[in-house]
């Protein structure tokens, strides 16, 4: 049996987490580059709309040279960009695109096994 107080609860109206409000701009680098350090692709686009907002889009747009309307497409939910608007957002970051071996992942006992004849 649930017992009640006779009072209706109200849930409080919560506000959408914002992570651009707890960045700085001298923030930004360490944040991209710990984004990308982490490996999830999936991650780097809404963390590069997330910088873009802590920056501001017209001044992403005068670091990088393109049109806001260029940045705001492809930092869009649908967006893609192509490796050199990829390069120059990191760019206006202080960031720049590297390529370096992927960790050994660990191997199954199927190939430990295999290996080891």
């Amino acid at each position: 049996m649930h017992a009640t107080t006779g009072k209706t609860t109200k849930h409080a109206a919560g506000a959408p987490f914002d992570a651009a409000a707890l960045l700085l701009p001298d923030d930004l680098p360490g944040f991209l580059a710990d984004v990308m350090h982490d490996g999830d692709t999936r991650a780097l686009p809404l963390a590069l709309r997330t910088a873009a907002d802590v920056l501001g889009m017209t001044e992403l747009a005068r670091r990088t040279g393109l049109s806001r309307e260029s940045l705001y497409r492809t930092l869009s939910s649908k967006g893609n960009p192509r490796l050199d608007t990829l390069a120059a957002i990191l760019s206006a970051f202080g960031l720049r695109l590297t390529v370096a071996p992927a960790p050994a992942k660990p191997r199954r006992a199927s190939q430990a096994v295999r290996a080891a004849r």
